[in-house]
């Protein structure tokens, strides 16, 4: 089977804003895979490659374009927890294309993880978070490969973990933990998109190797705490959402080159107070 052939026998057209624009419908993607014995990143791949969107992709064509799309396909974006922040992150990534994920986490569901985090069920609590995140990447998107570590990031098995990787998200809980993910991605030279979140609130901010980053935002002697103030505010469902989705929008903006980067500026958001606020943190 001419894999290529096939794609365009099978695409159709379809009326965008701009004009008619082929595209594979998810149907016949996966009928590929099943008949042809490819995998459904090879066929998005060739697709993509022969001018033919994959229809899933079709909402990401102003923003993103063909040739982004498969650089999105091509990339591989580190998310280190998969809970609250992470389950939301891997979520928007998964369905925006990313190829390639790297989930670490050690941790399993636990009932108070319903409240808020995406990948967490009444069936599965008391399963590994990063298995979870591997199985529902695999129901969203066949193209999107993910590397589970059930594993508590530390400085000794960083470096393994991290180093394939483009981009580096932060969805950890801990302080410790994100100075330690932190040193770990300037090591490597990769960029760091850190969030956080507690009550009502949270930050969003892009770390490049060499920033001062969270040097800026917590005092010396503070990075030896663990939990903060989101264990006093506690964490509603709805604040991991927003602030994940502003680090997506981050991690995809690197991956492209679009806009400018939160670099040496905090994104501060206040849903009770209903305000959004760039603290300039250097000049």
């Amino acid at each position: 089977m001419k894999l290529v052939a096939e794609i365009k026998a099978r695409s159709r057209e379809v009326e965008q804003a701009g004009g008619r624009v082929p595209v594979l419908p998810v149907a016949e993607e996966l009928a590929l895979a099943r008949e042809g014995g490819f995998s459904q990143k090879e066929i998005q791949l060739a697709a993509l490659g022969a001018g033919i969107l994959p229809a899933r992709y079709l909402r990401n064509l102003g923003t993103v374009g063909l040739a982004g799309q498969e650089t999105l396909l091509r990339a591989c974006v580190a998310v280190v927890g998969a809970g609250g922040l992470g389950g939301w992150i891997i979520e928007l990534l998964t369905r925006m294309g990313v190829g390639r994920l790297i989930v670490i986490d050690g941790d399993s569901f636990d009932d108070n993880n319903l409240n808020r985090q995406l990948l967490a069920t009444q069936q599965n609590l008391g399963q590994a978070k990063a298995l979870a995140a591997k199985e529902r990447a695999a129901q969203l998107n066949g193209a999107v490969t993910v590397a589970a570590h059930v594993v508590w990031l530390t400085g000794e098995n960083a470096r393994e973990y991290l180093a394939p990787a483009q981009v580096i998200v932060d969805a950890l809980d801990n302080l410790p933990a994100r100075f330690l993910l932190q040193e770990a991605a300037g090591e490597l030279g990769l960029p760091l998109v850190h969030g956080a979140i507690a009550g009502y609130q949270g930050q969003v901010m892009t770390i490049f190797p060499g920033d001062p980053g969270l040097d800026l935002l917590y005092p010396q002697g503070q990075a030896g705490r663990d939990r903060g103030v989101e264990v006093q505010l506690g964490n509603p469902a709805a604040t991991p959402a927003m602030v994940a989705a502003w680090q997506v929008q981050e991690t995809i903006k690197i991956l492209l080159g679009q806009g400018e980067p939160l670099r040496n500026r905090l994104l501060y958001l206040d849903a009770l107070g209903g305000t959004a606020e760039i603290i300039q943190l250097l000049p």
